[in-house]
């Protein structure tokens, strides 16, 4: 158990029976219902012309028999290939048919697992690995469709098993009543089959989530990996996970594998105690010699498709598995809820909380009873040391988090009755470290104002130091930043992040400075930057620089979850406080005093 410890459900994982997934899934066929009404007609056809091939042959070996003639061989000849190349074009058109209905099933349901993903908010990817959403957005989608084209395989097959059947029974209904009995006793076995394939199966995926999951984040950190030479130790915690998928698809493999040949095997011996029962019935002349080859040829095609049927139920309880495992994720219940979708007008501003309780996690308070009051236009900065609940005051002001008591308004508005996505493209956000997507300076900028044409970036950029920050881009606004802005310096990043903001002219803006130290150029950069945003919306600066800092209208001190000082920069450095204590530890040396005294002390020595 210990070995298989990590391969335990998702929170968000939820149990379906057979019948709720067949009713999702059917649901998702639905619009393929001409396309499957062809299918079926040519399941039929097939199964049918299947069925006819040992009759037919029966009857040839009978009039081989009677009439052997160059005539009756040609026409036997002819017959076979006319139905081999019938069953191929029907086969063909089939598969064809079923590949589309699949595509386009697959298509949806991984757009509704994708969009579903997205639109989870973030305390959803605290809790789950991303690397494994990916997987069930795709791997699982993708096992999803493979069971569908198992399903339609194995459909024609027992439609061809059923009509055999009738031929069986009509040829000689000893041997026939001899082959019910042998039915259950293979049912039963694949019965046995059922859940340990499905137990088995859900194990692998999740293995395989968890071999994602630490590409994924393997991937992402291989700077900082080797920056400490750790490349060894992230190929061990990649080993390790990939290892554990290793054992856990051995396992499923063996289970999987035991299936069809101890079926094959059960099948070999009815059909030869059946071969060998109708064998003495034809020596007797019981029955004629080709109605006991029809009897052998029709049990070995009616077996197959029972056998196929048996064999393939571990790969059907796979793509279950997967269906199920991408159901739960569409299906994940949101933390944050909104209880009204009101639309949301231009916002003013006004950010009031009202007695709010907040926790990440149960007996873990962050905000207790919390009030704050940021009139419109008000630039807040907030202060404190880590922990202090700054960071969440700005995420449940995004409504990233849902908080579990009292009230949050916006502009005198309750924030869950907001349409959320109309509230979001009022409020401006720039993390603690900058995020920015593969592609262009320009295609950053724009990210939440694609309509904003190029000249308007340009006159935009060139109000922050006249446009000097444009000059180190290679490119302009054309430069490729590459994977998560990798080929810009940390102020460029902060700067563009800034620029997408100035271009969304958001009502309520929030800042999660960077701490990364900036060379002073570039600082005054970025306040000019900031400057030009704070003018024109309500701001909540989580502050770590002294320039930030001062050009806010209102500091507020923060120590765990409560406010303890707040006022001006300097008013609250003359109250000696607990602001005092972290100017001097944190901000002092930023100020150009302290620099410049520092410098006369050096000159001094």
């Amino acid at each position: 158990m210990g070995f298989f410890s990590g391969l335990n459900d998702e929170k968000y994982d939820r149990q379906y029976t057979d019948r709720e997934l067949m009713r999702r899934i059917f649901a998702y066929f639905k619009p393929q219902t001409a396309r499957l009404m062809w299918v079926i007609l040519f399941v039929f056809l097939v199964a049918g012309i299947s069925a006819a091939l040992p009759v037919v042959v029966a009857r040839m070996v009978d009039l081989l028999k009677e009439q052997p003639s160059l005539q009756a061989i040609s026409l036997v000849g002819l017959t076979l290939f006319v139905i081999g190349v019938g069953i191929w074009g029907l086969n063909w058109a089939r598969r064809s048919l079923v590949a589309r209905a699949v595509g386009d099933v697959v298509l949806e349901l991984r757009t509704r697992a994708f969009r579903a993903a997205a639109e989870h908010d973030l305390s959803f990817y605290d809790q789950f690995s991303s690397g494994r959403i990916v997987s069930r957005i795709t791997s699982d989608t993708n096992d999803f469709g493979q069971l569908v084209v198992i399903v339609t395989e194995v459909g024609w097959q027992i439609v061809q098993a059923v009509i055999l059947g009738v031929v069986l029974f009509r040829t000689d209904l000893k041997l026939s009543l001899m082959l019910l009995v042998f039915l259950p006793i293979i049912f039963a076995i694949a019965a046995g089959f059922r859940a340990m394939a499905r137990r088995v199966t859900k194990r692998g995926m999740k293995a395989m989530s968890d071999v994602n999951a630490a590409i994924k984040e393997t991937i992402s950190g291989i700077s900082i990996a080797k920056n400490f030479r750790q490349e060894e130790s992230i190929f061990r915690s990649f080993d390790e996970s990939n290892q554990q998928s290793y054992q856990v698809n051995v396992q499923r493999g063996f289970v999987l594998s035991m299936v069809f040949p101890t079926l094959n095997a059960l099948g070999g011996v009815f059909i030869a105690i059946l071969i060998y029962v109708g064998g003495l019935s034809a020596a007797q002349g019981i029955v004629t010699v080709g109605a006991w080859y029809l009897f052998i040829m029709s049990l070995d095609q009616f077996f197959f498709p029972v056998l196929n049927l048996s064999a393939f139920w571990a790969q059907i309880q796979a793509g279950l598995s997967a269906a199920e495992r991408a159901f739960a994720l569409i299906d994940a219940d949101p933390n944050v809820v909104q209880t009204n979708t009101r639309d949301v007008p231009t916002l003013k501003g006004k950010i009031h909380f009202d007695e709010v309780h907040f926790r990440y996690a149960d007996n873990e308070p962050v905000l207790t009873g919390f009030n704050l009051f940021v009139p419109p236009g008000e630039t807040l900065a907030l202060v404190g040391h880590t922990g202090a609940g700054k960071s969440s005051i700005a995420k449940l002001v995004a409504r990233f988090y849902e908080f579990q008591q009292g009230q949050l308004l916006i502009d005198d508005q309750d924030i869950r009755t907001f349409d959320l996505a109309q509230y979001r493209r009022q409020l401006g956000i720039v993390s603690q470290v900058p995020f920015l997507f593969s592609g262009t300076v320009a295609d950053n900028i724009r990210y939440a104002a694609p309509d904003v044409s190029d000249e308007d970036i340009l006159t935009m950029a060139r109000k922050i130091g006249e446009g000097e920050w444009l000059e180190t881009l290679p490119n302009g606004i054309q430069t490729e930043v590459g994977e998560r802005g990798g080929r810009l310096s940390m102020g460029q990043r902060q700067l563009v992040a800034l620029m997408r903001v100035l271009m969304q002219k958001p009502a309520i803006f929030i800042l999660d400075e960077a701490t990364a130290s900036i060379d002073p150029f570039t600082e005054w950069q970025i306040q000019q930057a900031l400057n030009l945003i704070l003018k024109h919306s309500t701001s909540i600066l989580i502050a770590h620089r002294l320039s930030t800092v001062k050009a806010a209208d209102r500091i507020v001190v923060m120590e765990k979850g409560k406010i303890i000082e707040e006022g001006n920069h300097n008013g609250l450095l003359e109250q000696g406080g607990h602001y005092a204590t972290l100017y001097n530890t944190y901000f002092r040396h930023q100020s150009l005093a302290y620099v410049e005294k520092a410098r006369e002390l050096v000159g001094d020595d």
